[in-house]
């Protein structure tokens, strides 16, 4: 396993729920980040950013990782939820709270 693939898997398997992203959870780098960080902390979610951007081997090896074209990457309880238009498509559906209830996620706020 290489070092970008053994990060990737360390912070999907260790974290509830991690957004891979250009640019950090408080400064996102592109537009498509920033709805995903902007639905996260609208939920209350606690979540940890990883900023893709910041080394070349976890930006590439997450597109293999997941076998998912694009950045940004939401992840729940180790499972790949999916990019931007996914998690907008689910959190307006309402399937995204339902599914951080269902993974024993706290949600602060339901849409």
């Amino acid at each position: 396993m290489t070092d970008a693939r053994q990060t990737i898997d360390n912070e999907v398997k260790s974290n509830d729920v991690v957004l891979f992203m250009k640019g950090t959870p408080q400064f996102p780098m592109c537009g498509f980040s920033g709805q995903v960080v902007q639905i996260l902390n609208y939920l209350g979610v606690s979540y940890k950013g990883v900023n893709v951007l910041e080394d070349e081997g976890v930006r590439q090896g997450i597109k293999d990782y997941s076998n998912w074209p694009t950045i940004p990457q939401l992840y729940v309880k180790g499972e790949f939820v999916g990019g931007c238009d996914i998690t907008r498509e689910m959190f307006q559906a309402g399937e995204l709270q339902q599914l951080f209830a269902d993974k024993g996620i706290k949600v602060e706020q339901s849409a």
